[in-house]
């Protein structure tokens, strides 16, 4: 991601890599700089990069871009500056509108271009393959990749900007804009897939501005101006629809119009309701459904007739026709007769919906037919005077459908006056919401009524009647369309009539159906099977007494009784524990309704103590008003009698209060007067100056028609002295022309020369200047290789320093890791070898502690030896006493001994000496001679060496060869070294190393720690 110090150098950029065609790049380079988050901050450039951007994006139809770019820009300035916005989104749109009309321009065929069912559906295999089998070559196949790929942008690029653009009150307008835009782009091209989807994706957005109230820049379809733009939205919307006869959607998008009226509790203006009720009548008319689409052209005729003041009488008469003929033409029966309660419930609903959606207020639980029916309506146009405003053909075909009685001729009468009905039809001026009036569409329902009233008065008046002659007295249809019509007619119980064909007659009249006979038949079999019983097995009159009865059917008697007492009993014992269950749940309920109604008390009256306190105010601020509307009106008043040079304040005139308002009505009706004095005045002044221009241009205008004659005289005479004038001058002129041209002819020659030389001369110079070009033109190309060519040996030179450093740091980096590798093997080795040394070494401490564990334990078992007296010898005598001192003496020498392992050489130490006592400085002292073992004992008698026993006295270690005198210095800054240890030939330990095995047997590369015990 490429960073710019300024938006000018990415802007710069982009054009630099647009010029040696890197579109990609630079679109890539505007869309970091777009979307980082250091430029958040409008300006200026920032649009002009957009632009830019927008037109990047549209020559590579990347909408992905396009869409994150105009996001990220609305964030930017739609707290600053708008404008900028609607600008770019504007650019965006046109760009893409003019590339598809290019492309469909150049492809030449938009029905073939445009042969795809849905822009947002990806190519399916089948497609693919049909395309390859077929013979859908050449330019067929151009076309369709050609235009298609930029329609779908197009329709792409509205989405991507409705969605930019919603619930964003500063960006409304915009929003509806390009919302029409989109509407006619699906008419234009007819999208049907793309306009139903066009409609959820609005309806949607309101959907989500219901939902999400607390978001910013909400829209607030309270204020006019929003709900002016959202209604036309919709409006446009429903016109679209009806257009591409899409009607379904239209009847969503007057759903989606009752609903924003109703949302916002405001009625739009006359000229969006008549289109409202405009296009309600061919939804209707498409549905079939008659009766609402002869409301909604009684609601479009109201709305006319009150609103608009530029209808003309024609536009009036052919709209009362259409009511009228539309109320008409629905038929005079209840199609809800004999129904379910489900689908009258269901019709119910559907009725509240329609009445709702034209403008009635009902009350749910009345029942709709005595609204909107056929005769409230017919009864309703006859009171509104709409029968004034018909022609004439019109009112005799309502009277003789509604009113007279012809059962014969009935439709002989008719089907004249429904000739003349295409006739009538006619346009409507432009004032009109519908551009034509079309009577003749009313036309087959008019037939199918005119046969049904047919058969309702032939019913009162004949019982029977062949098919033939009814078949002749309705000359709009065969006998198979009045038989179906009259299955209705008899369904929905207006007519009662049956045709018998065996006989090929029709009967009317009160006959009893057959769904009538058997209606009520099990009902009667029922009574008459009872009555058949009764009359077989009569009932017996004999009562048998209960005292005949024996004692043990008495007994067994007595005991069901007894029995059932007692459940009696039992159950009268339940119900009280439920009746007690009950009280108790009783009070309970009471109870918590009483501390309900006890909040609610407080509630009220919190309320009732709040709303004194706002009226209190209310009353204050009133009153202070009031005074203060005094204060003023005495001002007023001092003002108005200053004016007139009264002195003194009046406060009242004529008993009454003066008020502010009478002060001001006071001064308005003065001005009133004076505006109108001088008015008069001036209508006098004028009447009196056009008296005065009028005798003034009476007296002039002779004079100045004797003025314009001379004027024509004297204009006559200057004309002709000008004229010859100018002959004589132009005859002067050629004379001194010609004698001009004699002189100057002699010097022809000596001018072509002159020239030819001048020509000649300036060839020179031109070949000389273009010579020295082309060699400065040289000697700068060639300047500018050498310079090209140093710096491509620079630019090598760098590259290759740039890989050899690249590549020492590479060797250094691997130098260093497989150094660092090494040192962490050795380390680990090391750790390893010092862990095993540590191991082995509290392995030795442990068996020493255990031989000195058991060398103790030998000590406190075995007593100590009485030593024999010495042998007595040859010299000065000593007394018994002496020699027990002498005896004490020797112990203490021996005891002396024990601890002589503790020095570290051979001379003397005092006992409180404190050195550091070494394991392998220990001797075996007891219970042998000079601390030697008993193997060694036992070696030294089998050489043949005398061994003195035991003695307390202290005896060096002078036996062994090697002594501390005899061992060397230590080899290592003087470092001491046990005297035990015995030095082994060297050998190579497991790590490759030469190690020196000790005493206990452990490797170790310088065993040579101190282990103190």
């Amino acid at each position: 991601m490429a960073t710019f110090a300024k938006p000018e150098n990415a802007l710069k950029r982009a054009e630099e890599l647009m010029n040696v065609g890197q579109k990609q790049a630079a679109l890539q380079a505007l869309h970091d700089l777009i979307t980082s988050k250091r430029y958040r901050a409008w300006q200026k450039t920032l649009e002009r990069i957009m632009f830019k951007y927008v037109e990047l994006c549209v020559d590579m139809r990347r909408g992905r871009f396009a869409k994150d770019g105009l996001i990220q820009y609305r964030i930017v300035c739609q707290q600053v500056n708008v404008s900028s916005l609607e600008e770019v989104i504007k650019y965006f749109l046109q760009l893409s509108s003019e590339r598809a009309e290019q492309a469909q321009a150049q492809a030449q065929a938009s029905e073939i271009a445009l042969d795809v069912e849905d822009l947002e559906a990806e190519k399916r295999p089948e497609d693919l393959m049909l395309s390859y089998v077929s013979g859908e070559k050449g330019k067929d196949r151009s076309d369709r990749e050609l235009v298609t790929p930029w329609f779908k942008f197009l329709w792409e690029t509205y989405r991507t900007v409705l969605e930019i653009l919603r619930n964003n009150s500063k960006l409304e307008a915009l929003y509806a804009m390009t919302a029409h835009r989109a509407f006619q782009f699906c008419l234009q091209y007819k999208r049907t897939t793309e306009f139903r989807r066009l409609c959820e994706i609005i309806r949607n957005h309101l959907a989500n501005l219901n939902k999400y109230r607390d978001q910013r820049d909400r829209p607030d379809l309270t204020l006019p101006e929003s709900l002016q733009l959202y209604l036309e939205t919709r409006f446009e919307q429903l016109k679209v629809a009806t257009e591409l006869e899409l009607w379904q959607e239209a009847f969503r998008s007057v759903e989606d119009i009752h609903g924003l009226m109703c949302m916002v509790k405001k009625t739009p203006k006359p000229q969006m309701m008549a289109i409202y009720y405009s296009k309600l009548t061919k939804i209707f008319w498409i549905s079939e459904s008659h009766l609402y689409h002869a409301y909604a052209w009684y609601k479009l005729y109201i709305l006319q007739k009150s609103y608009n003041k530029n209808l003309a009488q024609k536009d009036l008469q052919l709209m009362a026709s259409s009511v009228l003929l539309a109320a008409i033409s629905v038929m005079p029966y209840d199609y809800r007769h004999g129904a379910a309660h489900l689908e009258i419930e269901n019709e119910k609903e559907r009725s509240l919906k329609m009445a709702s959606l034209l403008g009635f207020s009902l009350d749910p639980k009345r029942d709709t037919r005595d609204v909107l029916s056929r005769s409230a309506l017919v009864s309703e146009l006859v009171s509104k005077g709409v029968m004034t405003y018909v022609p004439q053909e019109v009112k005799d075909l309502y009277h003789l459908l509604e009113n007279d009685f012809h059962p014969l001729d009935l439709a002989g009468k008719v089907q004249p006056l429904l000739g003349k009905l295409s006739k009538l039809s006619d346009k409507l001026s432009s004032a009109s919401p519908v551009p034509e009036v079309q009577l003749e569409q009313y036309i087959p329902a008019l037939e199918r009524l005119t046969t049904v009233r047919v058969l309702q008065q032939v019913s009162q008046v004949y019982q029977t009647m062949k098919i033939g002659v009814l078949t002749k007295m309705i000359p709009f249809f065969n006998f198979d369309v009045v038989e179906k019509l009259s299955v209705d007619a008899v369904k929905y119980n207006f007519v009662q009539m049956k045709i018998d064909h065996l006989k090929g007659i029709v009967q009317f009249g009160s006959q009893d159906l057959e769904s009538d006979k058997i209606r009520n038949h099990l009902t009667i079999l029922a009574k008459r099977l009872n009555k058949a019983r009764s009359l077989i097995q009569p009932p017996s009159t004999e009562k048998v007494s209960k005292l005949t009865l024996p004692v043990p059917v008495l007994l067994e008697t007595i005991e069901k009784e007894h029995r059932k007492l007692l459940a009696r009993k039992v159950l009268i014992e339940r119900r009280k524990e439920e009746q007690e269950r009950q009280m108790l749940e009783m009070e309970r309920e009471e109870e918590s309704k009483r501390l309900k109604q006890q909040r609610i008390t407080e509630e009220a009256e919190q309320k009732r103590l709040a709303s004194e306190y706002t009226k209190r105010e209310e009353q204050r601020i009133r009153r202070e008003i009031e005074e203060k509307e005094l204060e003023e009106a005495q001002a007023l008043l001092q003002e108005a009698e200053r004016r007139k040079g009264k002195k003194g304040k009046k406060t009242a005139i004529e008993g009454e209060k003066v008020t502010k308002q009478t002060l001001i009505e006071q001064a308005l009706n003065e001005q009133l007067k004076e505006r109108q004095e001088m008015e008069r005045k001036l209508q006098k002044l004028a009447k009196t100056m056009d008296y005065l221009e009028r005798a003034k241009r009476e007296e002039e205008a002779p004079l100045i028609f004797a003025a314009y004659k001379q004027r024509l005289v004297d204009d006559e005479i200057f004309f002709e002295q000008q004229q010859q004038q100018a002959i004589e001058q132009s005859r002067q002129q050629h004379a001194a022309d010609l004698i001009e041209k004699n002189r100057l002819i002699r010097m022809l020659n000596d001018k072509n020369i002159f020239q030819s030389q001048v020509v000649s001369r300036r060839q020179g110079e031109f070949e000389r200047l273009k010579r020295e070009m082309e060699e400065r033109l040289a000697q700068i190309k060639a300047i500018r290789k050498r310079e090209r060519d140093t710096r491509r040996k620079m630019e090598y030179y760098r590259r290759q320093e740039e890989a050899r450093l690249i590549k020492l740091k590479e060797e250094e980096e691997a130098r260093k890791r497989e150094e660092a590798e090494r040192k962490r093997k050795e380390d680990a080795e090391r750790i390893a070898k010092l862990d095993e040394i540590a191991a082995k070494q509290r392995q030795r401490e442990k068996e020493m502690e255990e031989k000195d564990r058991l060398r103790k334990e030998a000590l406190k078992e075995e007593p100590p030896k009485l030593q024999k007296l010495a042998e007595p010898k040859q010299g000065k005598f000593i007394p018994r006493a002496l020699r027990d001192k002498m005896v004490v003496a020797d112990s203490a020498a021996g005891e002396a001994e024990k601890e002589s392992w503790r020095r570290t050489d051979d001379r003397l130490s005092h006992v409180d000496e404190k050195k550091p006592i070494f394991a392998e400085d220990r001797r075996q002292s007891f219970g042998s001679a000079h601390g030697m073992s008993g193997k060694d004992e036992e070696h030294a008698e089998h050489n043949g060496e005398v061994i003195p026993r035991a003695t307390n006295r202290y005896v060096p270690p002078t036996r062994f060869p090697e002594t501390r005198r005899d061992r060397p210095e230590p080899t290592r800054g003087g470092r001491y070294e046990p005297p035990v240890k015995r030095e082994i030939p060297q050998s190579a330990g497991p790590g490759g190393r030469f190690e020196t095995r000790s005493k206990y047997g452990g490797f170790g590369r310088d065993d040579r720690r101190e282990d103190r015990w």
